[in-house]
């Protein structure tokens, strides 16, 4: 349990650390007192004997002396720039030296200053890299101890030579408190004090029953009245009351222990036990808070999918662990202030580890269970429900209890108390905030319901996927506090991401990469503003076309970006030279693997620079016909007339033969071809050609349309109609439209439209299988005459 408040104190931490960063000054450092703290801890790590507490303060001191340095460190000198660039400016000196006097002593003086600026910068770095190692070295000291503590062996509490001893050990304290509560009593003096204080006393004792019975009435009426003004959003009115009917007890049993400490009758040890009991409420109700809204019977307000029955069972074994919770911080807070023995700390704690442990089995097994429920006739058919996230977390979880449920009272049972108490309970903190985590998921939800008058549609919205990524980054620290991590332990990783990392010869801290977002998010802006612009006001004014607007706006948004991110490095300060080896091996990497690619994006640069072809044009490319939808740096994409979506690598239309029927205008030819039979009068036919042709409203007249008398075909007289059309794009329908016109006309006018014919004649039939001769089918007596 002080791990679980060393993880609720860790916001606090890390808001005040997240202060002092922003209000950390960069002055001068006070190098007396440095050195004072930097020699305290070297002599503490030296003589080794020096306690946890103590080395947790210097340590303490060490890191915050390191920030500062730190800050010394990332702000530099910016005289040093300057100096710099003035000595570039002079030049590389020559090796022979044949430079001129007034050059060479101007160097001479640049370098001097430049040392004298740099030694300050250096004693910086040296103090930087002496607290870094001092803070590692406590940090290994007390890591080594807290291992041996972990591994250290108590008594074995199976041994009942153990039981009588611990029993006895057990009620001392309770005996101790009833002791010195009668003493106190028979004090005349103390029970004057006490009649006394008697009217604030009976003051605080009414308003603690009015927070531990009636205000959860009160809390009741205010839920339906806030549920009658709202239609929508309850679930929030209920998880906000729900935590208002957890506060309000443990305050009131609070200003009940306040009573009790006024009144002057619980001596020493009972004023430092009653402390104790809000936080064991606090504990029961908490846990007995997280099962209601976990495993609630209302399927609306329950996180996992369970039964009824395996809910009502899942209830149970919470509560009867938040008693266990309970009992254990109580013990856990008398065993740190020495009142019992380690035979009752072995003998006692093994009892609740191993009801915890069963429970703990047990509370597995249900989460093992944990999924959508299947119906009979779907479980006989053995037809597979898909898991959510959560659900298989919940099962990954359950296992991890059915195994601390085991591992912890065996080695509760053998003696490793510590490890045991490392396993148990931190498992049944993990669990609750796995818990709190789904509520706080569900209470996004109705938030969003409460809002926006919607219900949210997991399926088709991410932000139960963003809320989900978020919670579980924000709770990565407290699980790290709960499973035994330091404090220390986290600020140590920030420190380590405050210094950054080395690129080169380049430093890269946070400061940097939050100047580079900063800075390329701005560019980022102002290029789509700038293209949004173009797009919507300046270019429509102009002459240019569609396909030219486009590759304007494409261009200058490439343009932008690219521009966006070299300012953006630059702005950080990072040095581009050190991304020379990177660019080679990228540039080997491009024309072994990425040639593709690249040879597509310079296509897609070539296309919207030429424009060959643009949107909404008519091409065909690879045998496929479709409109241009869009043109992109790798691909572009044609929808066909089957209304189908055709990706076309840039490089093809490149490299590739492309008919654009459409470009420029929309005018195009058709061909329509017809035959009719031998014999047909051919001018008669050309003047029906000629007429429907020239009759047609898509058909331009200048240049007029032409019939063709193609020639003599094997079946027909073949002749063919062209035209030019206005739309192109119509080509479909005028040729069907003129195909019933010609077909109506001669059958008007009496031309027919042949088909093809073929007339067999046999050679030499005799010679076909099972055939006879003509002669002696004509002289034979039987063969029937007609």
């Amino acid at each position: 349990m002080i791990r679980l408040f060393a993880a609720l104190r860790a916001a606090t931490f890390f808001f005040l650390l997240a202060a002092s960063v922003v209000c950390a000054q960069t002055d001068q450092l006070d190098y007396i007192a440095w050195e004072q703290v930097a020699t305290r801890a070297e002599a503490a790590i030296e003589s080794g004997d020096v306690s946890t507490e103590a080395l947790e303060t210097l340590r303490s001191d060490l890191s915050s002396y390191r920030d500062q340095l730190l800050g010394l460190q990332n702000a530099g000198d910016p005289r040093l720039a300057t100096l710099q660039s003035q000595l570039d400016a002079l030049g590389i000196p020559s090796e022979d030296g044949s430079e001129p006097e007034e050059i060479a002593q101007r160097r001479q003086e640049l370098l001097a200053q430049i040392s004298q600026l740099q030694a300050p910068l250096l004693r910086v770095v040296e103090a930087y890299n002496r607290a870094d190692g001092l803070i590692n070295a406590i940090d290994e000291i007390i890591r080594s101890r807290e291992t041996e503590r972990l591994l250290q062996r108590d008594p074995e509490p199976l041994d009942p030579r153990l039981w009588g001893p611990a029993i006895t050990s057990l009620f001392v304290p309770f005996q101790e408190i009833a002791s010195e509560v009668k003493t106190n009593l028979g004090n005349q003096v103390r029970r004057q004090a006490l009649v006394d204080q008697l009217p604030a006393i009976l003051a605080l004792l009414a308003a603690a029953l009015l927070l531990l019975f009636r205000a959860p009435r009160l809390i009741d009426r205010l839920g339906a009245w806030l549920r009658s003004k709202t239609r929508r959003g309850t679930g929030v009115w209920s998880t906000l009351l729900s935590l208002l009917r957890l506060t309000l007890p443990t305050g009131g049993l609070l200003i009940v222990v306040l009573a009790a400490n006024i009144s002057n009758m619980l001596g020493t040890r009972g004023t430092q036990i009653i402390f104790v009991l809000p936080l064991m409420l606090f504990v029961v109700l908490v846990a007995r808070w997280l099962a209601a809204e976990t495993f609630s019977s209302d399927d609306g307000i329950n996180t996992i999918p369970l039964s009824q029955q395996r809910r009502t069972e899942a209830r149970y074994y919470v509560n009867s662990l938040s008693l266990l919770l309970a009992v254990n911080a109580l013990f856990a807070y008398l065993i740190e202030i020495g009142e019992w023995a380690d035979e009752t700390k072995a003998v006692l704690g093994f009892v609740i580890h191993l009801l915890c442990g069963l429970i703990l089995f047990r509370l597995g097994q249900i989460l093992r269970r944990t999924g959508p429920q299947v119906s009979p006739d779907a479980e006989a058919q053995g037809e597979p429900m898909p898991l959510s996230f959560p659900s298989r977390l919940a099962r990954l979880a359950g296992q991890g209890a059915m195994f601390v449920g085991v591992a912890g009272p065996l080695l509760s049972a053998i003696g490793y108390f510590n490890i045991a108490f490392a396993l148990i309970f931190p498992t049944i903190v993990t669990l609750g905030l796995f818990a709190f985590l789904l509520i706080l998921q569900r209470l996004t939800r109705d938030l969003y319901h409460l809002f926006s008058g919607k219900p949210l549609d997991e399926n088709q919205s991410l932000l139960p996927v963003v809320t989900g990524s978020l919670l579980t980054i924000a709770a990565l620290p407290v699980l790290a506090l709960i499973w035994g991590a330091r404090v220390a332990d986290l600020t140590e990783l920030w420190a380590r991401f405050q210094a950054g990392f080395s690129f080169g010869d380049t430093q890269i801290s946070p400061t940097d990469f939050l100047t580079f977002a900063a800075v390329f998010a701005i560019g980022y802006i102002l290029t789509r503003l700038l293209q949004g612009g173009l797009r919507g006001s300046v270019l429509p004014k102009t002459r240019l076309d569609k396909g030219g607007q486009t590759a304007i706006v494409s261009g200058t948004g490439y343009l932008g970006i690219f521009l966006s991110a070299i300012i953006a490095i630059t702005a950080a300060g990072i040095d581009l030279t050190a991304l020379a080896f990177v660019a080679g091996a990228l540039s080997v990497g491009i024309g072994f693997g990425l040639q593709n690619i690249v040879q597509n994006f310079v296509s897609g640069i070539i296309l919207l620079i030429e424009r060959p072809i643009s949107e909404g044009d008519w091409i065909e490319v690879n045998g496929q016909h479709g409109t241009v939808r869009d043109i992109s740096v790798r691909s572009t994409r044609i929808e066909t007339f089957d209304r189908t979506e055709v990706i076309v690598p840039n490089a093809d239309l490149v490299s590739n033969s492309v008919t654009n029927y459409t470009r420029g205008n929309t005018l195009g030819r058709l061909v329509v071809e017809v035959g009719v039979a031998y014999g047909s009068d051919t001018r008669k036919v050309e003047d029906i050609l000629y007429k429907i042709a020239r009759n047609h409203e898509m058909v331009l007249m200048n240049p007029e349309p032409f019939v063709h008398f193609k020639g003599f075909g094997a079946d027909s007289l073949d002749f063919d109609v062209r035209m030019i059309l206005r739309d192109v794009t119509k080509i479909l329908v005028v040729r069907t439209e003129v195909n019933h016109q010609i077909n109506e006309a001669f059958k008007r006018e009496g031309v027919e439209i042949p088909f093809a014919q073929r007339d067999i004649w046999l050679r030499n039939p005799e010679a076909l299988p099972g055939a006879r001769p003509t002669q002696e089918r004509r002289t034979d007596p039987e063969e029937p005459t007609s």
